[in-house]
């Protein structure tokens, strides 16, 4: 990263936030599974030749894991289960990218890194088009303000036409499309893209399994035309019908949600990727003011301030540590700072700060808005919470969804209680699950509450293999959550015979319910009682 100048005296100054802030690229890869998040965020850190070799695709023998799925049940089901920050520079940028899973199970996960991103990348699967949890996803950006650029991935492979892509991203996200690259060649025909915005054509040469940067050369029309003959001709004249029709790109409308930039990739290949790479640079949008939970701005001037977006534990097996996630918003961060935990009132050290790749890590002293930082062993800190230095904020708390699935968690062995109870509370500190309790089934058999079923894996899995705490899951009923309050919870029990009252890690008193229909019958017959919907699950 650059130098900055420092004041006299020592420290930097609020021009150094602004000035660095608009070196930040800051940006989520967002899309249904299996459309090649992991792999796209794999290809990008080979482009910006930060990795020497990608791992590409899962399962494949002999190929290496991606960087971003990192952990053991992530490389052996071959999905991204948890969000992975990576940060990098490329050219005279800062990129923090921020891969997210793409199962649905995992949607509360996505939510909370979309809180920390200033742009998004949709990717769509040239064969599929738009799935319903890339649907769900972009419907989140749309609500957020967060611009969308989208790249037409596995355009090595049979799918559709390229036009009616371009048809059906306009149609299902109201979005106009502006292809800035045009493919040569069919889909399962990838030869290189026609540039729109000089009109030469990017040739590609593949690579042995794709594991390195794909060499480019650039032809001229009459160049590309000699080559590749009718195929050239075509691209040319679907180009043409794009520029016809207004499909162009503008900035501002792009920055304002109108338009969506979109670019043709095969991710495997290393196809197309170093062309996203730059329009990210170009076009993607630097940090801004960062509204606060009052409706104010926390501008990019303002002292410090971050808000925890996530929380991991068990990146570094030999130490056992724990990561809380940080998006600064303002000011400058520096290392051993000590700065103030909005929830509770009380000084934060951050003597252990760390840039993340992936699962390996670095000290660094001075970061700035719109970068992610690792703060380690952070055991005070939980997701959605504000850290500040000198003039205090509160940023909005993050979206707690509500659980549609419940199951008793007990351990298998006695003699391991403190592991378990350990490694339950970190989980739920992580919010990988939500943690409930009653006077009926008491601390050593909490109830796990998850918006999807894999979310049970996720926890077993780990109970066991970073925890030493083998567990055994008895799943419950129940599939609707309701907040209520102590003086409606008898009433509840008593006209409800198969409903139930937990109580969350922060306090809250859940009625959990098997289906509607009984639960509706409860409101009519006892419409007095405290009953309110929690956030459902919308992505």
């Amino acid at each position: 990263m650059s130098v900055v100048e420092e004041r006299p005296g020592g420290g930097r100054s609020p021009r150094d936030a602004v000035d660095q802030a608009g070196r930040r690229r800051t940006f989520a890869v967002i899309s249904h599974p299996d459309a090649g998040k992991s792999t796209l965020t794999e290809a990008l850190a080979l482009h910006a030749r930060v990795i020497g070799q990608a791992g590409a695709v899962h399962g494949k023998a002999g190929r290496r894991g991606t960087v971003s799925d990192w952990m053991d049940i992530e490389k052996q089901r071959g999905i991204s289960i948890t969000s992975a920050a990576l940060q990098f520079e490329y050219r005279d940028a800062v990129v923090n990218l921020l891969d997210t899973p793409g199962h649905a199970d995992f949607s509360e996960d996505t939510y909370r890194v979309l809180t920390a991103v200033d742009a998004a990348v949709m990717l769509v699967d040239a064969a599929k088009g738009l799935e319903a949890q890339t649907m769900k996803l972009f419907a989140v950006c749309r609500h957020r303000g967060i611009p969308v650029l989208t790249v037409i991935n596995k355009w090595d492979r049979p799918g559709k036409d390229a036009l009616e892509l371009m048809d059906e991203i306009s149609e299902r996200t109201g979005l106009t499309p502006t292809p800035l690259t045009w493919p040569v060649g069919i889909a399962g025909d990838f030869r290189g893209v026609l540039d729109r915005s000089d009109g030469s054509y990017r040739r590609f040469t593949r690579t042995a399994g794709g594991a390195t940067i794909a060499p480019e050369e650039t032809l001229s029309a009459d160049a590309a035309l000699a080559r590749e003959g009718e195929a050239w001709q075509q691209a040319v004249e679907e180009a043409e019908l794009l520029g016809a029709s207004g499909q162009d790109h503008e900035q501002s409308l792009f920055l304002d949600g109108v338009t969506t930039p979109v670019l043709f990739a095969s991710a495997v290949s290393n196809f197309g990727v170093g062309a996203l790479l730059d329009t990210l640079v170009d076009l993607a949008p630097a940090p801004s003011g960062m509204p606060t939970a009052e409706g104010a701005v926390r501008e990019l001037t303002d002292p410090f301030s971050a808000f925890v977006f996530k929380v991991q534990a068990g990146m570094d097996t030999a130490h056992r540590d724990r990561l809380a996630f940080i998006r600064i918003c303002s000011g400058v961060f520096e290392r051993g700072m000590v700065v103030t935990h909005a929830r509770t009132g009380r000084p934060f050290a951050t003597k252990y700060a760390q840039h993340v790749f992936g699962r390996d890590r670095e000290s660094i002293d001075v970061a700035y808005p719109g970068d992610v930082v690792g703060l380690v062993n952070a055991n005070a800190l939980g997701v959605g919470d504000t850290l500040y230095a000198d003039r205090p904020v509160q940023f909005p708390p993050l979206t707690t969804f509500a659980p549609e699935h419940f199951a008793v968690c007990r351990g298998r062995d006695a003699a391991k209680h403190k592991q378990f109870r350990k490694g339950i509370a970190q989980l739920d500190s992580e919010g990988v699950v939500q943690v409930l309790t009653s006077d009926r089934r008491g601390d050593g058999a909490p109830v796990l509450a998850v918006v999807g079923p894999m979310q049970f894996e996720v926890a077993t899995h780990r109970m066991e293999h970073e925890f030493g705490a083998p567990v055994d899951l008895d799943r419950l009923p129940y599939s609707l959550a309701l907040r209520t309050d102590e003086a409606s919870a008898p009433g509840i029990l008593a006209a409800a015979r198969n409903a139930e009252i937990l109580r969350r890690g922060d306090g809250e008193l859940l009625a959990v319910f098997p289906d509607k229909w009984g639960l509706r019958v409860l409101q009519q017959n006892k419409p007095v009682l405290l009953l309110e919907p929690l956030v459902a699950a919308q992505l």
